[in-house]
């Protein structure tokens, strides 16, 4: 009997600290996501002196606004926020309907869709061999689409990476409920849509995510295939306005907006705007994330 109380304890104590570690590795690796944001946070509100001395670590130095100021009363940055929100919301329905278009006919057998390997290997081809820059750049060209915002939604249109992931997931689902529905007389695409779909949720939520963040970060489709300035996205507009940023930006200035200036620096300014940027993702990410480890599917067949 002592023993055995002996026994338990042990057991409580090693559980104890095995539950300790893991709580430490977790608290380390969210530290490690946190405390960089903060110091951009920080850094974003610091003054131009506190910077380029390297006072700044998590938290404001010389608290300011000038570099949100300066970013935010610029025309061309809302017009690029604006452009890519546009971006961000016509890419995502276009990149996930072809996406579940494309999915779904390929997650049947070879039965069911004759000729479905040729095709599966047909999409698996092009994520592995790309046409390369130039012919990329010479399709959208003679295409018409140069400088509008089709340019940089259209060629990506079928993102294959997201179609083999999700026609995975949907052959992962239990063939009774396909049956079931077929049998009563659903159509394919009643299926696709009153079935999968709703199943589907957690991985779907997934790649919306993947997709909205694609769109909202990408800048160098946004540099090459937009002729004039006025129509970059937010991404390539920061991207220019840290690289291309010298005296030339001092010229045509108010005596206010150079007082700005003369607060801010390029790692405040580069800052506010990375925070700026991220903002949006920060924001929707947390209603999102509770799709990625819920499993709905499982019991979803009883018997």
């Amino acid at each position: 009997m002592i023993q055995s109380r002996k026994h338990k304890n042990k057991i409580r104590t090693t559980s104890r600290v095995a539950d300790a570690l893991i709580i430490a590795v977790m608290v380390f690796v969210s530290l490690l996501c946190l405390l960089p944001i903060l110091n951009v946070l920080a850094l974003s509100f610091s003054s131009n002196a506190a910077a380029a001395a390297g006072k700044v670590t998590f938290w404001p130095v010389e608290f300011t606004l000038s570099a949100y100021r300066y970013a935010l009363t610029k025309p061309q940055f809302t017009r690029s926020l604006l452009i890519s929100v546009e971006r961000v919301a016509l890419g995502l329905v276009i990149n996930m309907t072809c996406t579940v278009l494309a999915a779904y006919p390929l997650s049947k057998s070879s039965q069911q869709l004759t000729g479905r390997t040729a095709y599966a290997w047909f999409f698996f081809f092009t994520m592995i061999f790309s046409g390369g820059l130039i012919p990329w750049y010479t399709v959208v060209n003679k295409t018409g689409l140069m400088d509008t915002l089709w340019a940089v939604i259209i060629p990506g249109a079928v993102p294959v990476y997201n179609v083999i992931v999700l026609l995975n997931f949907f052959r992962q689902l239990p063939k009774e409920l396909y049956e079931a529905a077929y049998v009563d007389g659903a159509s394919e695409m009643r299926i696709l849509v009153s079935l999968y779909l709703p199943l589907s949720i957690p991985s779907l939520a997934t790649l919306t995510l993947f997709v909205a963040v694609g769109h909202w970060n990408s800048w160098f489709d946004g540099l090459i295939l937009m002729k004039s300035p006025d129509n970059y996205p937010l991404q390539t507009y920061l991207r220019n306005l840290i690289v291309v940023m010298d005296q030339s930006t001092m010229l045509s200035k108010t005596k206010a907006e150079l007082q700005d200036l003369a607060k801010i620096s390029d790692r405040t300014l580069r800052a506010a705007q990375i925070f700026i940027a991220a903002l949006p993702i920060l924001s929707v990410y947390p209603f999102v994330q509770k799709y990625f480890m819920k499993g709905i599917v499982m019991g979803s067949v009883k018997g």
